[in-house]
């Protein structure tokens, strides 16, 4: 335990403040959460005690890492899911990826925290977590949220019927998070529940892993990583007192395109 925090605090003095400042938001949203939050039968909305008093704490100001909800990436090799996560549940969001279980606690990682994640299987146009069933005991997934990647071991998979809604609380003592997805594929009568536990430290191979776009065909990564680089440039460009250029052919093909930059 005595090492793991020292690793942290190293880890800490390396990051750039900004991310110190989102992460320890993060963190105080986690612990000023209720124990936990249940699903009702067939939504995917939470129902329950999953909130926070603090009104500063806003869920979806937090671990904002882009536009359009963009919270971080589950990497499941194994399974082959390598897939964005967004904020919240909502049949939009879970048509483009991983959705994050408001009322669960933010995937950062801490003892006494369990984060929920969940997907759609079978749609046509990508797996996301159709390969679920498939997952066993042993196997590792990484969590990667701003410059932090955590690893979890798979110690537990079960399946229950809609109608006996899971309370997913978090415990005292463990670091977890649970996928959830809809059993069986194309039929979604049940759900398959499958948690991990955080490792400590994340393997190196893991941290490499985090860091190199994704191999899969069915994510365009690429997209991610051309919007952080814009989003740098812009703020450059901002902070240095010049507009960014538009040329006049962009603007005759879109008039708009100027207030979009």
């Amino acid at each position: 335990m005595i090492h793991a925090q020292q690793t942290t605090a190293a880890n800490q003095k390396k990051r750039p403040n900004p991310y110190i400042a989102e992460l320890e938001k993060a963190h105080e949203y986690n612990n000023a959460l209720a124990s936990g939050v249940k699903l009702e039968a067939g939504a995917n909305i939470p129902k329950g005690q999953g909130t926070t008093s603090n009104e500063t704490l806003k869920y979806n100001d937090l671990l904002t890492n882009g536009s359009d909800g963009f919270m971080g990436r589950l990497r499941y090799s194994k399974l082959d899911i390598d897939l964005p996560i967004y904020h919240g549940t909502s049949d939009d969001t879970l048509l483009k990826g991983i959705g994050h279980l408001e009322g669960t606690s933010l995937p950062v990682g801490g003892i006494g925290q369990r984060s929920v994640l969940t997907a759609h299987r079978g749609l046509p146009e990508s797996k996301l977590f159709t390969n679920l069933d498939k997952a066993q005991k042993g196997d590792i997934f990484t969590v990667a949220v701003l410059d932090q990647v955590l690893s979890y071991r798979v110690i537990d998979k079960i399946t229950v019927e809609p109608d006996d809604t899971e309370t997913l609380f978090a415990e005292p003592d463990q670091d977890l998070v649970t996928l959830i997805t809809c059993t069986p594929l194309g039929i979604n009568t049940h759900r398959i529940l499958v948690t991990g536990e955080r490792i400590i430290p994340t393997p190196q191979s893991e941290v490499d892993a985090a860091e190199r776009a994704s191999e899969l065909p069915h994510f365009p990564w690429w997209i991610l990583v051309l919007a952080g680089t814009l989003l740098l440039v812009g703020i450059y460009v901002w902070r240095s007192g010049y507009p960014p250029q538009t040329t006049h052919q962009q603007l005759i093909d879109d008039p708009k395109k100027e207030r979009n930059l």
